[in-house]
Order: structure tokens, then C-alpha cells, then sequence
């Protein structure tokens, strides 16, 4: 099964000439760089951050299942 999200990185100026990038669709997820180039490999690094799963205790009956994002451009 394939299914598709779409997510979208915003680029803001910031102070002092540095970029501001955020992804809306993901409350919490943004980051910033000295150039457009490097605010998205931050702002990504950020989602990874925002989206890595909780440790589960051995006291977590919860099921889980494994979901692999791949970024594309």
C-alpha cells in the first residue's frame, strides 16, 4: 500500500540575514539557517525530531507499527 503525504516547508527572512523555515501542517516544526539551503535541512532535521517515536516502557501494552516517511523533493 502507498499512500502519500504532502507537507510544506515555509522559508521567512529572518534577523540578521538568516532564513526562517517552518512546516505548518506539523504544530511545533521549525528551524532556521544562515541560507534558504541550510534552514530546510534544519526545519527537516526538526520534523525527524518532532516525529521520532517514544521509548516504550515494559510497562506499554500498546501495539505499534512501524511507519517509514521518505522526504523527497
Amino acid at each position: 500500500m502507498s499512500d502519500h503525504l504532502a507537507l510544506t516547508i515555509v522559508f521567512e527572512p529572518g534577523e540578521n540575514g538568516w532564513v526562517i523555515a517552518s512546516i505548518p501542517e506539523v504544530a511545533g516544526v521549525f528551524s532556521q539557517g544562515r541560507t534558504r539551503a541550510k534552514a530546510r535541512v534544519n526545519v527537516i532535521d526538526a520534523l525527524r525530531l518532532m516525529l521520532s517515536p517514544e521509548p516504550a516502557g515494559d510497562d506499554d501494552r500498546r501495539d505499534r507499527e512501524q511507519l517509514h516517511l521518505t522526504i523527497a523533493a
